[in-house]
């Protein structure tokens, strides 16, 4: 990078930093864990959709949509129905009582077990969670510094905890508030300037042509298979359920709406996402596709990963030699067709047409099978890098082919993006482990300074986790996939407990804690056997609370009838 990049990327970093400390200023327990309860409808969306939209969305999701395709976007389709629910049924019953946790409400409902199972259930998957985003920021750092990665885990980590640690909600409300607008904005110019990269003779339309006769335009899949990751079934159905259990149960969402200052601005935080979050998704991984296209002319890397290319040849020179010679080949074959796609495109000559797309088609089967190959070479010579280069895709078109200013811009926007999330999680996590862990257990009453300051070590604590976390996300491939698959194995669960606690008052607490268990250990059996694709979790998860909560209750009463 140019020392202008540097210094607009550190100069943006250290500005949120000290907006986040200034806002921190003076403090106390009920503006660090709740942000004193004035946050209106505007902070409030934003602060969902910064919490929701880390790193990894803005790293790993144009990676995505280039070796997938846009389907991925389909995993958004319940979430504006799920909002409605939210508003409709989960805030007015947290903001009547009053609530500081999402969880508080199931001590009232079904005692202090259920709530400290529950609080834990999210600890551990948002805590995991939380450290695979801190890794996500931690490539780029590691890229252009040329620094271990796990050093950079440490830094990265580090540096979030700062304000984080000092402001709590209301700094984190504040910041997200700056940090999404700059993220946004960013990522708008470079699609911009992914347009404008096009070579000459090369518009918008001929790189949708190109994206769309690869298979990568595939927003909607209506094939049923229970094993699919993405189509629109899977979407609307697991989708919502998995909208609803995150955005109605997760901390670190219930946190930003249930800290605005009335219902009505809770409500037109959450509506407000649910109709934004699809066509922000939409975009950023129309940018994959757009990058598919661009690199079919341009010709893209054996992978985009460099550490792992530069690894693997010293590792095994002779055969990725002979990889490398077959690739290029391969790929000035792809970049002669795509050119003569887009000049035959709007030619009266089907025929033509026809013959050139089955080549262009067959060369791209051939490449990714080449990039299939390169992954193997990368795993069976044990290199020390990613043989999945997903994550890396945009990255490199950012660091080759942006100009000077905008590649330190993008570069922050990654780190600010990460930042929003992971500093949201970090306090969530502080918040509940103080309020559904320590205060249930410990029998001492607490001041509120005694209670900020352990809120402020929980949030040390659980940094320093997410941090080790990371040292270990290394090698899980698409991070926007690996967080949402994590999160799917918990949040069913979880929300089948909060739906038995609305709707089946006849159900007891020593119900739902026995079915929430069992529901736990099934869920991870279908996981482990691979039978379902994992947004179905969400729903198999509910439904067996459930159900396993009513039998479970029937067998109570039918034994305290024959008692």
């Amino acid at each position: 990078m140019s020392y202008i990049d540097w210094i607009i990327m550190i100069g943006s970093l250290m500005a949120i930093i000290i907006y986040g400390l200034y806002q921190s200023r003076g403090a106390g327990r009920e503006s660090y864990i709740m942000a004193g309860r004035q946050m209106p409808w505007y902070t409030v969306l934003l602060g969902i959709m910064a919490t929701q939209a880390s790193a990894i969305t803005f790293l790993s999701g144009p990676g995505q949509a280039y070796t997938d395709g846009m389907r991925f976007v389909q995993y958004y389709f319940g979430l504006p129905l799920a909002m409605i629910v939210i508003s409709a049924v989960f805030v007015p019953i947290f903001r009547r009582l009053n609530v500081n946790t999402a969880y508080e409400y199931l001590e009232q409902r079904f005692g202090r077990n259920t709530r400290l199972l529950t609080g834990m259930l999210f600890l551990f998957s948002r805590g995991v969670s939380t450290g695979i985003s801190v890794y996500a920021p931690s490539i780029i750092l590691s890229s252009i510094l040329d620094m271990n990665i796990y050093l950079t885990n440490v830094l990265v980590g580090g540096l979030l905890i700062i304000y984080t640690y000092t402001g709590g909600a209301k700094a984190i409300a504040q910041t997200q508030k700056i940090q999404f607008i700059i993220i946004i904005s960013s990522m708008a110019f470079a699609g911009y300037l992914l347009v404008q990269a096009m070579p000459k003779g090369v518009g918008f339309g001929d790189a949708l042509y190109l994206a769309g006769k690869a298979g990568k335009l595939n927003v909607i899949t209506t094939d049923f298979s229970i094993k699919d990751k993405y189509n629109i079934w899977s979407g609307i159905i697991g989708g919502f359920f998995l909208a609803l259990s995150y955005f109605g149960t997760d901390q670190s969402q219930v946190g930003r709406y249930i800290s605005a200052k009335d219902m009505r601005d809770s409500r037109l935080g959450l509506l407000m996402n649910g109709m934004v979050k699809i066509p922000m998704q939409f975009l950023i991984l129309l940018l994959g596709a757009l990058l598919f296209a661009f690199y079919s002319i341009q010709k893209a890397p054996i992978s985009f990963n460099e550490k792992a290319v530069t690894l693997t040849q010293k590792a095994a020179p002779a055969d990725y030699a002979d990889l490398a010679i077959q690739y290029n080949m391969l790929t000035e074959q792809q970049a002669l067709r795509a050119t003569t796609a887009v000049a035959l495109r709007n030619t009266p000559n089907p025929n033509a047409i026809s013959h050139n797309l089955n080549l262009l088609q067959q060369t791209q089967k051939e490449i990714e099978q080449s990039r299939a190959r390169f992954r193997d070479m990368v795993d069976k010579n044990q290199v020390a890098a990613e043989a999945n280069d997903t994550n890396y895709i945009f990255l490199h078109f950012v660091r080759n082919y942006l100009p000077v200013g905008m590649i330190g811009l993008l570069f922050a926007v990654v780190f600010l993006a990460s930042w929003g999330s992971i500093s949201a999680a970090l306090h969530a996590l502080s918040s509940s482990t103080l309020l559904d862990v320590h205060l249930l257990l410990s029998h001492k009453q607490m001041t509120d300074k005694q209670e900020l300051r352990w809120a402020r070590l929980y949030t040390l604590l659980w940094g320093i986790f997410s941090i080790l976390v990371a040292m270990f996300a290394t090698r899980m491939g698409s991070l926007i996939e690996a967080v949402n698959e994590l999160g799917s194995l918990f949040y069913g669960v979880i929300l089948g407990i909060f739906l038995v606690a609305f709707f089946l008052k006849s159900v007891s607490g020593r119900a739902v804690f026995m079915a929430a268990v069992i529901s736990e250990v099934l869920i991870f059996i279908i996981y482990k056997l691979n039978v379902v694709g994992f947004l179905w979790f969400n729903v198999i998860g509910s439904l067996l609370v459930i159900l396993i909560a009513l039998v479970i209750q029937a067998g109570i009463k039918k034994n305290h009838e024959t008692a």
